[in-house]
């Protein structure tokens, strides 16, 4: 129920402010779509976080806070993923995937060349934390 009100409002944020938009650049653009505290979780938020990528696109390898879990819905075209050292897999529309607190999250990209993609990353964090992605360290 919570997943589907959640969506529900996330598109519903997007028609209205038109951030269907996909950006020509090959760097994600990352929009914070929700944020709610977690009344039985105490110190808990749950927070929405919308990734574009035009054809071609990318995010650098990155990790998220060591509090977060993260579960992540294609909302559009495909996206090629890589968390820690496993395979390269690639989802498709419709398809979800999850990140476990403290996963190195190394390929996030578009996994087309002509089309755009967008996906919903939901993250269930420590309410005080405001950084959600840090660049990996080489």
């Amino acid at each position: 129920m919570i997943r589907k009100s959640f969506l529900a409002a996330a598109l519903a944020f997007l028609a209205a402010t038109g951030a269907g938009a996909h950006d020509s650049s090959k760097a994600a653009k990352v929009t914070l779509v929700y944020e709610h505290e977690l009344p039985n979780v105490p110190g808990k938020s749950m927070k929405g976080v919308l990734v574009e990528y035009g054809p071609g696109g990318f995010s650098e390898g990155h990790t998220h806070p060591d509090s977060a879990f993260i579960y992540a819905t294609v909302l559009e075209g495909s996206i090629r993923s890589q968390v820690n050292d496993g395979p390269i897999k690639v989802y498709q529309a419709g398809e979800s995937f999850s990140e476990m607190p403290g996963d190195r999250h190394g390929v996030s990209a578009n996994g087309s060349d002509t089309k755009p993609a967008r996906l919903l990353a939901v993250f269930v964090v420590d309410t005080s934390q405001k950084e959600l992605t840090y660049p990996l360290k080489k």
